[in-house]
């Protein structure tokens, strides 16, 4: 055995590693799906008292939070919401909704149905709605209901995930359950599966009959072609707490917002601290005309602090005024940082208007805009998903509110772009001649979905021809030459053919 060996078996002896000991962990969650739920939806309201009785009702484990804290007596801080949260998910939502455009069907009838249904059903708002409640709640539905009642067309509903189940299997969803609460303990929850709508009423944890309340007294439950279901299930994350759930935007989010509500009520007191502080002797003080008793200090407009008389020698009884120092750049960096780390990873501090220079350049701005621009791209990508389902959802159950023909329904649905160049500077950069691209592609460039198909073929034909780019026909093989085509025509008069007079056979090759 050679000495390489004999150290390595030395060193194999020596080294006798054992696997470790497996341990359990105990971790309890502080809330639950619907804890979670309220925990974000308040947030998202914004309300600062809402927000301070909640986290005193958490527990012990949040104390340490801002809003959990409780200020020693007669040491009380005002605390104050800046409500970035709620700004965040406006914004996102607003952007995404202002640029959808209208839909596109290949067949003219649908897309008359499909206007007036998404005009009775404020189509714009519905989706606004349906946007914020992901972003804040984390998932929810679209639900489609017929009630020849209330409308001869298919009635479009938007239901948070706090208020909606989804029974899967096999990571597909095969049912969604919608809960209504009403007065009196009562909560209906409605089955909407492939084929069918069943609704259960309770009162309490005991199911009671439909008939039992006014309300939902006139309600059936339903049976139609299996193929499809009337909820569609929307989300745009998916939750790496609860499976099968979306996920929040405030998820992970939370305490950022609370260290932001901290630095800015701590600017605030700070602020109220350095206040000018009036000193005014007593021989000075203002006295009422009347009674000749000293006035009161106003808070408002005549706020003093009393003083006693200077009585040493050479003494003078002078007014005086004292302020301490006020760090406005630290207190303001505390707070820029805070705002980083609450914005960061879903919208750009200048789409909400914060810290915008107006001398940067269009490149400039764009470059700052990134973060939204990703952001708002996830959302048009899940929320197109959702539509097109939705689409054909409504479709197939006004086929079956009106006994037609089942099918699948085709829609082009597109959005605007945002943070784009200037038209101005698009039509620079395209006429560039150097500018790798056909005619046509810069047409489309430059006018996007601003026009139609149509007008944007006549006007590369127009740039063709100012450019003197003319296209011909490409004349066929029989006529070339002036030849006579299949049907032995096609020879111009007069013009011979260049042919004739050949000898048909040259002997000797010549």
């Amino acid at each position: 055995m050679k000495v390489g060996d004999r150290i390595r078996m030395a060193l194999r002896s020596f080294l006798q590693i054992e696997p470790a000991n497996s341990q359990t962990f105990h971790i309890q969650e502080v809330l639950d799906w619907q804890g979670n739920a309220i925990k974000n939806r308040l947030w998202y309201r914004g309300d600062a008292s809402e927000l301070n009785d909640f986290y005193h009702q958490v527990g012990d484990r949040s104390t340490h939070m801002f809003w959990a804290s409780v200020p020693t007596r007669g040491l009380e801080v005002r605390k104050i919401h800046t409500g970035i949260p709620k700004e965040i998910i406006e914004t996102l939502s607003g952007l995404v909704v202002a640029d959808m455009n209208d839909f596109d069907f290949p067949e003219a009838e649908k897309q008359d149905l499909w206007e007036t249904i998404a005009k009775e059903n404020r189509l714009r708002t519905l989706v606004t709605r349906a946007l914020n409640g992901c972003m804040v709640v984390g998932d929810g539905a679209f639900k489609v209901s017929l009630d020849p009642e209330v409308s001869q067309l298919p009635i479009l509903e938007w239901v948070d995930g706090d208020r909606v189940e989804f029974e899967q299997r096999r990571g597909r969803v095969r049912e969604v359950v919608f809960t209504s609460h009403y007065p009196g303990g009562y909560a209906l929850r409605e089955h909407y599966g492939f084929g069918y709508v069943k609704y259960h009423l309770f009162h309490g944890e005991t199911e009671v009959p439909v008939t039992a309340l006014e309300a939902t007294a006139q309600l059936q439950d339903v049976a139609f072609d299996p193929s499809f279901s009337l909820a569609v299930p929307f989300h745009i994350k998916e939750s790496s707490k609860w499976p099968g759930r979306g996920q929040s935007f405030f998820e992970g989010k939370t305490d950022s917002f609370d260290a932001l509500d901290e630095a800015w009520s701590q600017w605030v007191h700070a602020m109220r601290d350095v206040r000018p502080k009036t000193y005014i002797p007593s021989s000075l003080i203002p006295r009422d005309e009347e009674t000749g008793r000293l006035l009161r200090p106003n808070a408002f407009d005549n706020q003093f602090i009393a003083a006693g008389d200077n009585v040493a020698e050479g003494g003078k009884n002078e007014i005086t005024i004292q302020q301490a120092e006020f760090y406005a750049e630290q207190y303001n960096a505390t707070y820029m940082t805070a705002l980083d780390l609450a914005l960061q990873g879903l919208i750009s501090p200048s789409t909400l208007g914060i810290d915008t220079k107006k001398l940067d350049n269009a490149e400039a701005q764009r470059e700052k805009e990134k973060t939204t621009l990703y952001t708002r791209q996830n959302l048009i990508d899940a929320l197109t998903d959702a539509l097109r389902q939705l689409v054909d959802v409504t479709f197939k159950a006004y086929a079956t509110m009106t006994g037609g023909t089942l099918e699948d329904t085709e829609v082009d649905i597109s959005f605007g772009e945002y943070a784009n160049p200037s038209f101005e500077a698009v039509v620079e950069t395209l006429s560039n001649p150097n500018t790798p691209m056909s005619i046509q592609a810069k047409v489309n460039e430059l006018w996007g979905d601003a026009k139609d198909e149509t007008w944007k073929a006549e006007e590369v034909k127009r740039i063709k021809a100012e450019q003197g780019l003319v296209e011909l026909e490409e004349p066929s093989v029989g006529t070339a030459f002036g030849g006579a085509n299949s049907e032995g025509q096609g020879r111009p008069e007069g013009v011979s053919n260049v042919l004739e007079g050949v000898p048909e056979a040259v002997e000797g090759g010549q």
